[in-house]
């Protein structure tokens, strides 16, 4: 097993940055790919980004590559997630996802452990 708390989320103005963390516990942390999905309301459940179990191995979605970035720290078991440019259309709850494959992949399925999620709220 393994526990997933996500922290940060907050309401920001467009075009301003928040900055996620996942705190992870349990299971042993740099054995699994890291992600972060969000939902809004009436959405599907998509991609942010994700991350492998070394770190150098990246995936994001296409809304906001170049924007975002994914961060992990193996000596923390902490995942980031730093989000610069923000949106109003970012506007979501904010999932922290774990998965046993070392790289990362797009696949809600292929991810075991699912944090609470974290509201980010971004004004116009």
């Amino acid at each position: 097993q393994m526990r997933l708390v996500e922290s940060g989320g907050g309401l920001v103005q467009a075009g301003g940055s928040l900055r996620l963390s996942c705190a992870a516990s349990g299971e042993h942390f740099p054995s699994h790919a890291m992600s972060w999905w969000r939902q809004a309301p009436g959405k599907e459940r998509e991609l942010v980004a994700a991350v492998g179990w070394a770190g150098d191995n990246t995936k994001y979605g296409d809304s906001v590559k170049g924007r975002f970035t994914i961060a992990r720290d193996n000596t923390k078991n902490t995942v980031t997630l730093q989000m610069n440019s923000l949106k109003p259309e970012d506007t979501a709850v904010y999932y922290c996802a774990a998965g046993p494959a070392h790289c990362p992949t797009g696949y809600s399925s292929h991810y075991d452990y699912w944090g609470q999620g974290t509201q980010v709220t971004v004004s116009s």
